[in-house]
């Protein structure tokens, strides 16, 4: 009994040493464990801290890069003349270089109705200067052979026929003796919706306009005075001529197609005054369908986007008007504008031939001993003697908008140093070029004479009731 007993205590002891050395196998695995963890979470540790540094490593070359690029964008902005021209310019790819040598351009526009041209305008645009000038073509002006054999087809407004365009640009170079080479066809729909997108055109409608024609489901009916137009009103405005009972516009402002014409171009200053502004840039992509859509052109895309960095900067009190010289008679039965080729030269030379190449600054041209001689006050131009005396006669308001207040006193002074009567000054939004706007149909003589005084001016005809026969506008460039 002995022996069992210490035989059970054996085995006892055996079953103890096994849960022990099981109990300390556990331990040693627990640990191993433990130790593993340990380890394991040192390593990540060391991974996410390397991770960290790698990360810290490429945001920090990131910003690097940012702060190269915008500061390298920044330089390119300022070298290209700053601000949104600038900014736009470097965007297509231009340099400081590349405005110097960019020509004017000119194109013909044209505004489709029923398979006809009923609006031409030419169209001109220097982006070194920030001039640009609007000549409108009469839709009746005669292009054909023979005034006594005349008809309606020998109208200028006949040769689109809705697919013909060539042929209407190649009449207007013949007409004005041009190589123009550019057309852009405008459906009407576009200035609905373009007017539309930016909200809208403030715009002084001249007359009273009530007139329908139910052919064309045109029907137009807007009061006289200030006020905004949306995109459906705006095309009433464009194609207005007469009022149902016969009455059009007064003669003074131009009656039937030729006042049509002036409020046309008055509006479309009024479109670009208000479209060319910085918070438009982001509805730019909205312009671009409206273009697609409605506009037809032979003008290149990369032609267009070469300008447009340069077009946000233009002032609309920079853009020259006028219309094609003649006069409507009634030839073989038909009613056709017959134009005066002498004075289309001369219309030609200031809207489209000075606007592409001005002629050189007074000072340049005094250096140059170019200038006509003047003696005893007189000014002596192609000649015709403009004196003091008639010049005491000559109304003039100067507005100043160069920003520079010593400005204004010393163009007044200059002016009544040559005689003229300043009768009105004041100050005016901040512009790039001088303007000479001629209010009361003055000869172009004392026009010349007054932007020679000035030494700088773009020159235009705007009609006016403030009792001034010029406005100029004292520009940064003066």
């Amino acid at each position: 009994m002995g022996n069992n007993r210490n035989g059970r205590n054996n085995i006892g002891n055996v079953k103890n040493d096994n849960k022990n050395n099981i109990k300390a196998e556990k331990n040693k695995q627990e640990k191993s464990k433990n130790n593993d963890d340990i380890n394991g979470k040192a390593i990540n540790e060391k991974k996410k801290s390397k991770v960290k540094i790698v990360l810290k490593v490429i945001i920090v070359v990131l910003l690097i890069f940012i702060i190269s690029g915008a500061g390298y964008l920044i330089y390119r902005t300022n070298k290209n003349g700053g601000g949104m021209q600038g900014f736009l310019s470097v965007m297509v790819g231009h340099d400081e270089n590349t405005l110097k040598n960019m020509p004017a351009i000119s194109f013909v526009v044209m505004g489709e109705s029923l398979n006809l041209t009923d609006t031409i305008m030419v169209a001109t645009y220097n982006p070194k200067t920030q001039a640009a000038s609007l000549l409108s073509i009469p839709r009746d002006t005669f292009i054909g052979k023979s005034q006594e054999k005349a008809t309606a087809w020998d109208k200028i407004n006949s040769l689109y026929q809705g697919k013909y365009p060539e042929k209407t640009l190649e009449a207007i170079n013949n007409l004005l003796g041009t190589d123009i080479e550019y057309y852009v066809m405008v459906d009407t729909k576009a200035l609905r919706e373009l007017v539309d997108a930016i909200g809208g055109v403030e715009f002084d409608v001249p007359i009273d306009m009530k007139y329908d024609d139910v052919t064309q489901d045109l029907h137009i009916n807007l009061k006289a005075g200030l006020q905004v137009l949306d995109g459906e009103k705006a095309e009433q405005v464009v194609r207005f001529r007469h009022n149902n009972n016969g009455t059009s516009y007064p003669d003074e402002y131009g009656d039937n197609d030729i006042g049509r014409m002036r409020t046309q171009r008055a509006f479309i200053t009024a479109v670009l005054k208000q479209t060319i502004k910085l918070q438009n840039i982001f509805k730019i992509g909205e312009f671009l369908d409206i273009a697609e859509e409605n506009v037809t052109t032979n003008m290149d895309l990369s032609v267009v986007k070469d300008y447009v960095p340069y077009v946000v900067n233009f002032n609309s009190e920079n853009l020259q008007t006028g219309t094609l010289p003649g006069e409507s008679k009634k030839c073989n039965g038909v009613w056709l504008y017959v134009q005066d080729k002498k004075k289309t030269k001369e219309i030609v030379e200031e809207l489209i031939t000075n606007i592409a190449e001005p002629v050189e600054s007074v000072e340049q041209t005094e250096q140059e001993g170019n200038l006509d001689n003047t003696v005893d006050n007189t000014i002596t131009q192609t000649g015709t003697s403009v004196t003091n005396s008639e010049n005491a006669n000559i109304k003039i308001e100067v507005l100043n908008g160069s920003g520079i207040i010593s400005n204004l006193e010393e163009v007044v002074d200059k002016l009544k140093q040559k005689g003229y009567s300043v009768t009105k000054t004041g100050t005016t939004n901040t512009t790039t070029k001088t303007s000479i706007i001629n209010r009361t149909e003055q000869k172009s003589t004392i026009t010349n004479q007054i932007r020679k005084v000035l030494g700088v001016g773009a020159t235009s005809k705007k009609a006016s009731n403030n009792d001034v026969d010029y406005t100029i506008i004292i520009g940064e460039d003066y």
